[in-house]
């Protein structure tokens, strides 16, 4: 229901006074502003640092808020949401409906990829307080003949209150009339429908109409909740170790990809690389000649952050190669790295920009002990002062690559840089193009990568890369499902990184990368992989969460054929998400019961339970496990000794499960996951 009549501010108390009592002593402002608000309105979820952040949801999702509302005395109050898109006059309204103890749930599904607010009001029901009491009397047989003058005094009062719709007012109107010389008999008759409840409650007097405050909303497109992400770096698309890939190269691959089932290729940097102190194979500190460096050490005489490495293509390549990705299916991703090399030209246009050292060099990016000679960062205060000029070149990058058609970036390491800044940057960008993702890098302490979240960036990286045991993901997800997180940190769960080679990939084989693959794409709605997960690669430098002979220090030609690839476990997983509704959301999961710590198990499901999908997965990549298990029969309401056909989504065979309690077993050497979708017995199979 849509009331654009609803006012942001409550109607003045002293115009409720009578005029024709006797005199009464003016209202000061002390009493005027806190008579105002006569409902309390407290505990509202979601709300972000008492509103000082926005929460996140995404077009198309109900946004559900709750709070507690109640009121002094025994009149019964009701309440209801408040909300619009930012800068709009009118505002849309939906009820709240009672829950338990004063708690009171609402919802509102926007349409708009747009900044939104949100606010509930709330006011003592008078008509449903009359109704309710009303018929409790008539029930004990008293008699009722002030309770019928009650009544149509309180329609009269709602006449020309400036509520409902001039059809509604009308009938509001001839009811008062009808009403003004009935008898009791017939005024009972008529007062106590439910359609003049109903016309009261649309079009009905809110007495002591009670605000809260009004609370920021960002509402995202669907891509910022629900994708799966590539990642590759372009120069080794070629095929042949000795040639640098081309954007040509790439979208010779973008059928591979898309037959995957992706719907994100997210490129590493793609700019020109510094020489000076530039990297060579394995990190080392010395560069061979034709060492290709790091791609995260941009900026050369070619150009910085605005320009191509002239190995990869022009821009007419580039835009070639959007066109082609979306042709497949895939949206363009783009890496931003603030820092620059030694070379980068800003060193010489900005010296500013940057940290000097006492003897005239350039400070390199560190953390200590480690230094960083291939980079430079920059600097976004002087001392106590912000310098808005590099924070508008900055600006000005990400519209740059906006306009050659990328919507997605992802942040690199944006916990080192001022949050003040990066608060400023997504909002101005998103001012205009709302459709704009970022994503944060940000492997750092939890309170830090929900500040980051909160401040503005779309979606986060996790700890999901190191929690292995069922212990440690249960914990994990059920923090990110059901805290202030699930408002405000929206996951995206990478297996693996050019940075990152877990411990776990190194030393699982093939079952661990069906793992967690399984986990992330069933846990998380988005979730990546850096290309050569699907290979199974993760031969580590000894003793280090690195990749040998890693591709950011030199060019790789991959056998995309290799022996042992779980490509078809990537497209089922994606298929998966793809065809069922359950997989598509973050905070609809579930644990349930299975009596071993080897192998963790939970469901996700659609509200009407249309879309039942259930996992059973053993993490231990190594052994065989079994277990007896519990099969959620009370969620469709069943006893437990029932039947309930089940569909094996890997095999894609169906089958009957008879009573709450089975048993599996699970070999990873088979397969170390098992995905069933149970079908509700009073729904369509």
């Amino acid at each position: 229901m849509t009331d654009t009549s609803v006012a942001t501010k409550a109607p003045s108390v002293s115009a409720r006074l009578a005029s024709d009592a006797e005199p009464v002593l003016p209202l000061d402002d002390g009493i005027a502003e806190i008579a105002v608000d006569r409902v309390a309105i407290e505990g509202v979820d979601p709300e972000i640092d008492g509103g000082r952040f926005a929460a996140k949801t995404v077009v198309g999702q109900p946004f559900i808020v709750e709070a507690d509302v109640f009121g002094d005395g025994h009149e019964k109050v009701a309440c209801a949401i408040l909300w619009r898109r930012k800068g709009v006059d009118n505002w849309s309204e939906a009820p709240l409906r009672f829950l338990v103890n004063d708690r009171w749930r609402g919802h509102f599904t926007p349409t708009d990829n747009a900044a939104h607010e949100y606010s509930i009001i709330a006011w003592r029901d008078e008509w449903e307080t009359w109704r309710s009491d009303t018929a409790k009397k008539h029930n004990a047989g008293l008699p009722l003949a002030l309770e019928m003058e009650e009544g149509a005094r309180l329609i009269a009062r709602s006449v020309g209150c400036g509520r409902g719709t001039a059809g509604q007012q009308s009938a509001l109107k001839a009811l008062a009339e009808r009403m003004s010389d009935a008898s009791d008999n017939e005024r009972f008759a008529v007062l106590m429908t439910d359609d003049t409840a109903a016309l009261m409650q649309h079009a009905g007097h809110r007495a002591n109409l009670s605000h809260y405050k009004i609370l920021p909303l960002t509402v995202d497109r669907r891509a910022a909740a629900f994708a799966a992400w590539y990642e590759v770096m372009p120069r080794s698309m070629s095929g042949d170790a000795t040639r640098h890939g081309t954007f040509d190269d790439v979208i010779a691959r973008l059928p591979y990809v898309q037959g995957l089932g992706f719907d994100v290729l997210y490129f590493t940097p793609i700019h020109p690389i510094g020489k000076t102190n530039r990297k060579g194979r394995n990190n080392s500190l010395k560069a061979e000649p034709g060492d290709p460096g790091s791609p995260y050490a941009i900026g050369s005489a070619e150009g910085g952050h605005d320009a191509l490495h002239p190995e990869l293509g022009t821009f007419e390549d580039f835009e070639r190669l959007v066109e082609a990705a979306a042709e497949h299916g895939l949206e363009i991703a783009l890496d931003y790295a603030v820092q620059c090399s030694p070379d980068h030209p800003w060193i010489q246009s900005h010296p500013d920009w940057f940290d000097w050292r006492p003897d005239g060099s350039i400070k390199f990016a560190e953390n200590p002990p480690k230094k960083y000679e291939d980079i430079v960062n920059v600097r976004f205060y002087d001392g106590d002062e912000p310098i808005p000029a590099l924070w508008h070149a900055q600006k000005d990058i990400f519209l740059f690559w906006i306009a050659h058609g990328v919507k997605i970036f992802r942040v690199d390491n944006p916990h080192t840089k001022a949050f003040t800044f990066w608060e400023w940057l997504i909002a101005e960008v998103q001012k205009d193009h709302p459709d704009a993702i970022f994503l944060a890098e940000a492997f750092t302490r939890p309170k830090v990568m929900h500040r980051l979240a909160k401040i503005g960036f779309t979606q986060s990286y996790s700890y999901f890369t190191w929690r292995n045991t069922k212990a440690e993901l249960t914990e994990y997800m059920t923090e990110l499902t059901t805290t202030v997180k699930k408002d405000t940190m929206r996951v995206n769960f990478f297996v693996n990184t050019p940075d990152i080679n877990p411990v776990y990939l190194q030393t699982s084989g093939r079952p661990g990368f069906q793992v967690r693959l399984v986990l992330a794409a069933s846990l998380a709605g988005v979730y990546g992989v850096y290309n050569g997960f699907e290979l199974c690669e993760g031969t580590p430098v000894p003793g280090k969460e690195e990749y040998l002979n890693s591709e950011k220090y030199e060019l790789r030609a991959w056998d995309w054929d290799r022996p042992g690839h779980i490509r078809h476990d990537v497209w089922l997983m994606n298929h998966l998400r793809k065809n069922h509704a359950a997989l598509q959301e973050f905070t609809n999961l579930a644990f349930y019961n299975m009596w071993n710590d080897n192998i963790i198990y939970y469901g996700k499901r659609t509200k009407d339970r249309s879309s039942f999908l259930l996992f059973a997965i053993n993490l231990d990549p190594h052994h065989a496990h079994g277990a007896e298990f519990e099969v959620p029969l009370w969620e469709f309401g069943l006893p437990d000794h029932a039947s309930i056909q089940v569909t094996d989504l890997v095999a894609e065979y169906d089958f009957t499960w008879t009573g709450k309690i089975q048993h599996v077993h699970i070999d990873p050497q088979q397969r170390p996951y098992y995905i069933w979708r149970l079908h509700d017995p009073n729904g369509v199979l």
